[in-house]
C-alpha cells in the first residue's frame, strides 16, 4: 500500500472532496477494491477530504453510485501535472532533467560517514584508518570494500570489540563496540606475587597465601612486592605459590591550582552577526565578503550537511557562522574568593580519581599568596587496597 502511495506521487494524484451520508461505506468499498486513499481528513460527518491516484479515480465511479456520494476535485498534484503546466518551457524541463540525472549519478557515491558507539575512542582515528583503505567520502559505493575496512580496524585497534559497516543510500554507518579494559588475568595455577599499585604507607596486611614482606607502618613504592609468591617450610624447603590476600595502605592524592587575582570577564552586548559558507566536499566557499564589524567576539560554527532523505546525503554542506560581540571587563578578586575558587577546582579533579569517598582520612590545604595570584595545593589522605597480581617469571 505504501509503495502504491509513493508511486502515485510520481504518476500524479488528486485531492478530492467526497460528500454524502455513507462516507464509512465508501471507504470500506475502496479498501475492498484495493483503491488507495491517503491523508484522509473528516471536515464534517458528511464531508471527507482525501488524496487518490489518477488511475484509481476512474475506479470510484461505481462506488460513488452505490454509496450515493458526490465527488469534487480540489487540486491536481504530481509530476504529470507539473510537466503539463511547464510543457512550453523547454529550458525548465531541460534543467529538471539535468537535476534528476545528477541526483541519480550522485546516488552511486558515499557522501557521508557516520561513526557511532565511540565514547573513549577518537572518531578521527577511526576515520583515518577508513581512509587508508580508500573508504572515504566521495568513494564509489561499488569500490568501497567494507570487509577490508572492518578487518583493518580490528587489526589496528585493540580497544575495538566489534565493528560493522552498513551503507544506506549515500550514507555509511560505521558501528563500533568498544572493548572493556580488563586487568591481566592470572590463572590460579600460575605463580604470582602481590605488588603495590601505588606509593603509600602500609596500614594492614592480610596474606591468605604467600609470604608477607611488609608490615604495618612500612613505606612502599609502586611495584614493590607486598606478598611474595613463595612459602618456605622446614621440611619442604622453598615452594612457589599463587599469592592471594589484601593489603591496605594510606595513599595521598595532591592537586595544585593557581587563580589570578586580576581577571578579564566577558560582557556580551547581545549583538550578533550571521554569515554562511558553502562546503562542496572538502572545498569551502565563503558566501560573505566583509570581515566582522565587531572588535571582540566569540564565533560559533554550525555545520549542516545537505540531504534529500534520511539516508541520501549530497556532497554539499552549509556552515552557519554566528559572531557574538562582547566587551572585556576587568575584575579584581578578593583573596578569599580566589582561594575558594582554586580549592574547588583542585578538589573536583582529585574526586575524579577517588572511587570510594568514605575512605578519605584527612584533607590538607596549603596556600601560597602573592600580589598577582593565589596558589593552593590540596592533599587528600585516603585508605585504599593497593595490591595487584604480578606473574612470577623464571
Amino acid at each position: 500500500m505504501y509503495l502504491k502511495v509513493l508511486l502515485n506521487y510520481i504518476l500524479g494524484y488528486l485531492n478530492i472532496e467526497i460528500e454524502g451520508y455513507y462516507i464509512e461505506k465508501f471507504i470500506n468499498l475502496c479498501n475492498n477494491k484495493k483503491i488507495a486513499l491517503w491523508n484522509l481528513k473528516r471536515e464534517k460527518t458528511t464531508i471527507l477530504n482525501a488524496n487518490i491516484g489518477i488511475t484509481d479515480f476512474k475506479e470510484i465511479r461505481k462506488i460513488l453510485k452505490k454509496t450515493k456520494c458526490r465527488v469534487k476535485i480540489k487540486n491536481k498534484k504530481g509530476l504529470p501535472f507539473i510537466f503539463n503546466k511547464y510543457k512550453k518551457r523547454k529550458i525548465f524541463l531541460l534543467l529538471l532533467a539535468i537535476c534528476i540525472a545528477t541526483i541519480i549519478a550522485l546516488s552511486n557515491f558515499i557522501w557521508n560517514i557516520e561513526i557511532t558507539g565511540t565514547n573513549k575512542i577518537n572518531k578521527d582515528e577511526i576515520m583515518q584508518i577508513l581512509e587508508e583503505t580508500n573508504f572515504k567520502v566521495g568513494t564509489l559505493k561499488s569500490k568501497a570494500d567494507t570487509k577490508e575496512a572492518i578487518n583493518k580496524i580490528r587489526l589496528e585497534r585493540d580497544d575495538v570489540a566489534w565493528v560493522g559497516i552498513d551503507i544506506k543510500g549515500t550514507n555509511a554507518v560505521v558501528e563500533i563496540v568498544e572493548a572493556d579494559e580488563k586487568p591481566e588475568i592470572i590463572n590460579e595455577e600460575e605463580y604470582c606475587n602481590l605488588v603495590a599499585s601505588k606509593d603509600g604507607i602500609i596500614s594492614k596486611v592480610n596474606a591468605a597465601n604467600g609470604t608477607p614482606l611488609v608490615k604495618e607502618g612500612d613505606v612502599v613504592k609502586k611495584g614493590d612486592i607486598l606478598v611474595a609468591g613463595w612459602l618456605e617450610g622446614k621440611y619442604t624447603g622453598t615452594r612457589y605459590v599463587h599469592a592471594t590476600g589484601s593489603v591496605e595502605a594510606r595513599v595521598w592524592y595532591s592537586q595544585k591550582e593557581k587563580v589570578p587575582l586580576k581577571q578579564i570577564e566577558k560582557e556580551y552586548t547581545g549583538k550578533t552577526e550571521t554569515k554562511y559558507s558553502l562546503n562542496i566536499n572538502n572545498f569551502k566557499i565563503n558566501l560573505y565578503k566583509r570581515l566582522s564589524n565587531f572588535e571582540k567576539y566569540d564565533t560559533i560554527e554550525e555545520y549542516k550537511k545537505l540531504q534529500l532523505f534520511s539516508d541520501f546525503y549530497l556532497p554539499f554542506g552549509l556552515t552557519k557562522i554566528t559572531n557574538k560581540e562582547y566587551n572585556e571587563k576587568e575584575i579584581i578578586l578578593q583573596k578569599e574568593d580566589a582561594k575558594n575558587q582554586a580549592v574547588n577546582l583542585a578538589e573536583e579533579k582529585i574526586n575524579e580519581q577517588i572511587k570510594d569517598k568514605s575512605k578519605i582520612l584527612n584533607k590538607q590545604i596549603k596556600v601560597n599568596n602573592t600580589d598577582e595570584y593565589i596558589e593552593v595545593e590540596v592533599v587528600y589522605e585516603v585508605l585504599e587496597t593497593i595490591e595487584t597480581k604480578e606473574k612470577i617469571v623464571f
